[in-house]
């Protein structure tokens, strides 16, 4: 056996390992093939784990194994059970994971080629679902007259915000963030903290503004989000909880009372532009989503 396997080693991985390395062009294509294996086995994982199938999957596994060691271990008997059983494995696989297998055609079929193989959609239509989410969120809440704050990270990062509160990593959803801010419930005093996309976490405490030049008739809402967004580049979407008005803290400036449309149009300025403006052109685009 030993004398088997020094013999496969020679012959073929050697072999293949010289020509391998005579033939650059057939090296870069070998390694872009084992890339594409291990990014579709890692694909799949993905697919399966925490899902029925998941299970079945380590008894397949553990059943390749069996089979290989009952050969290796010549344990006759054992070995033509398993490889019978393996042999109509793939008709067994069909039966068992016919509501996966069909999921997965579903998405072949209706989906983008790069949506199915996990390469995200375009960030800026990302950014913009979820701006119109935290808007919608902002406008239910401003309805019901519900203190809100939502931080939204930009460039600068907070974790150090972040790590106030209590972590979510959660997708952003209306009715999520509608429903931290409900009233005597564990998490609604505080800010929610927006970032890579997701709710990082919620109950956090923002550093308050002090300037002796803030309206007096500002609460600790407005105070807050004035003030991380003066610390940091963060833009920061607030509820009041006395008028139900929402308002927008940037550059440690409020932008007061806005409608859904103008809330949505300075986001989207804000956050799908990635170009920063100079200090002059700053002030001149405040005084126009002021006006608006």
């Amino acid at each position: 056996m030993l004398n088997s396997i020094k013999e496969i080693y020679e012959n073929v991985i050697v072999a293949y390992i010289d020509q391998l390395c005579s033939t650059p062009l057939l090296l870069i294509m070998s390694i872009l093939d084992v890339v594409i294996v291990v990014y579709l086995f890692y694909k799949l994982f993905q697919m399966l784990k925490g899902t029925r199938a998941w299970q079945l999957s380590k008894g397949i596994i553990f059943l390749i194994l069996g089979t290989f060691l009952s050969d290796v271990l010549k344990l006759n008997i054992l070995n033509y059970i398993l490889s019978s059983v393996m042999t109509y494995g793939v008709f067994m696989l069909i039966v068992i994971f016919q509501p996966e297998l069909r999921r997965a055609l579903e998405q072949l079929g209706t989906n983008k080629f790069s949506k199915y193989f996990g390469i995200d959609q375009d960030m800026n239509t990302k950014i913009k679902e979820n701006i119109y989410k935290i808007a919608i969120a902002a406008m239910e809440l401003s309805k019901t007259g519900t203190g809100a704050l939502i931080v939204i990270e930009r460039e600068i990062k907070i974790q150090d915000i972040i790590a106030t509160g209590i972590v979510m990593n959660s997708d952003i959803s209306p009715q999520l963030l509608v429903n931290i801010f409900e009233p005597k419930t564990p998490l609604h005093d505080g800010a929610v903290i927006i970032s890579n996309h997701k709710i990082a976490a919620a109950s956090c405490m923002l550093p308050l503004a002090d300037d002796k030049d803030i309206a007096r008739e500002l609460g600790t809402r407005h105070r807050a989000a004035i003030g991380i967004s003066k610390e940091s580049d963060s833009i920061v979407v607030v509820v009041s909880e006395e008028t139900g008005k929402v308002s927008i803290a940037k550059d440690g400036t409020l932008i007061a009372d806005v409608r859904e449309d103008v809330l949505k149009k300075i986001l989207i300025k804000n956050l799908i532009v990635e170009v920063k403006p100079k200090v002059k052109q700053q002030k001149k685009v405040m005084k126009e989503e002021t006006k608006e």
